[in-house]
């Protein structure tokens, strides 16, 4: 099988609901062969997009453009779109060949031409020799590769994911993900991902769009999102953090109640102060540098220790890797609180 990843332009995309707007005007480029995540809350839009994007869904405003040409018009089975929902809409009444086979039966494909196709797509899923049995008789897991072979086997430039991991267990969704990055590297196809796990974004994309009531609040690389939020949502929404609302003043944060440190931020005013708990470090109480408070609870997680420290009005969280931590505070102990200037995120209000 050879896919090649098509250009996928949303253009000022809207779905109106009598009572709200599913999704209110969204702009996207994703290059061919990009892994793109739609990540969000429920009732953020995302699935909206997704389905707008196949064609089950109309939109009420917008385009879709695949490779330059619109395809907002055209029915799903038109648009040659390979889509992977998270039931698998498998029929249970076929065999794995003929589900997979099914998509290019529809497209009148010969005989001998779909059975070398389902051939190999079973074997760029690893499930050569399977292809006699009925969905019942395949493991979860194994069912979820059957329903991408077939969104794969015709060889679409698009493809697009519906929480297809969400019914597995944790193990069995991290072996699937190291899969789908195999399969994307090998293919080349490109894929819109939607999902409401974080981690799962994280792990798998080129880039992420984080949506937030319709809307794409940022967009960007895992690392870009993780490390520099432009809002309290995305700070709040991706991973663990500490907040605090203050001033920015001549390098110095001040927190309404007297809490002060040094900051690497540039401009001056009121901001949002996002410091990722990884990025905190506990000292003695008889250290010279950073905030004096004290630890409020403390939970063993094998490779790390998170603690809870009471800092004026404020509480952090630290999460400190055993391997090397050389300090291990008690609960009640007097600590100093310290990070490196520029490790914290400034963001503006």
């Amino acid at each position: 099988m050879a896919a090649k990843g098509g250009a996928l332009v949303l253009r000022r995309l809207t779905k109106h609901y009598p009572n709200m707007a599913a999704v209110d005007g969204i702009d996207l480029e994703i290059a061919a062969g990009e892994f793109l995540t739609l990540l969000g809350p429920s009732g953020s839009g995302k699935t909206t997009t997704l389905m707008m994007v196949a064609g089950f869904t109309p939109p009420t405003a917008g385009d879709v453009l695949l490779d330059g040409s619109s395809i907002a018009g055209l029915a799903p089975e038109r648009r040659n779109i390979g889509v992977v929902f998270q039931n698998y809409a498998l029929f249970p009444h076929m065999s794995i060949a003929d589900n997979i086979a099914f998509p290019l039966k529809m497209r009148g494909m010969a005989r001998p031409a779909i059975a070398a196709k389902v051939e190999a797509a079973l074997g760029l899923v690893q499930l050569s020799g399977l292809g006699g049995r009925r969905p019942r008789q395949l493991s979860v897991g194994q069912q979820q590769r059957v329903a991408l072979a077939r969104a794969l086997v015709f060889e679409p430039g698009l493809l697009l994911m519906d929480e297809p991991l969400g019914a597995l267990d944790k193990k069995l969704r991290e072996d699937m993900q190291f899969e789908l990055k195999r399969l994307h590297g090998e293919l080349g196809v490109t894929i819109v991902y939607v999902t409401h796990d974080q981690e799962e974004a994280l792990t798998l994309s080129d880039r992420i769009a984080l949506m937030n009531a319709g809307r794409i609040e940022q967009l960007g690389r895992a690392e870009d999102l993780y490390e520099r939020p432009v809002s309290r949502f995305v700070a709040e929404f991706i991973g663990e953090s500490n907040l605090l609302d203050g001033r920015v003043e001549a390098g110095w944060f001040t927190t309404p109640d007297g809490i002060r440190a040094p900051v690497a931020a540039r401009a001056d005013g009121a901001v949002l102060l996002m410091l990722r708990p990884e990025k905190v470090v506990l000292a003695p109480e008889s250290a010279t540098d950073g905030l004096a408070g004290t630890v409020s609870e403390l939970v063993y997680g094998g490779d790390f220790t998170r603690y809870r420290v009471a800092v004026g009005a404020a509480t952090l969280t630290a999460k400190i890797a055993n391997s090397r931590a050389p300090f291990r505070p008690a609960v009640g102990a007097s600590v100093r609180v310290l990070w490196h200037p520029g490790d914290e995120c400034i963001i503006p209000k």
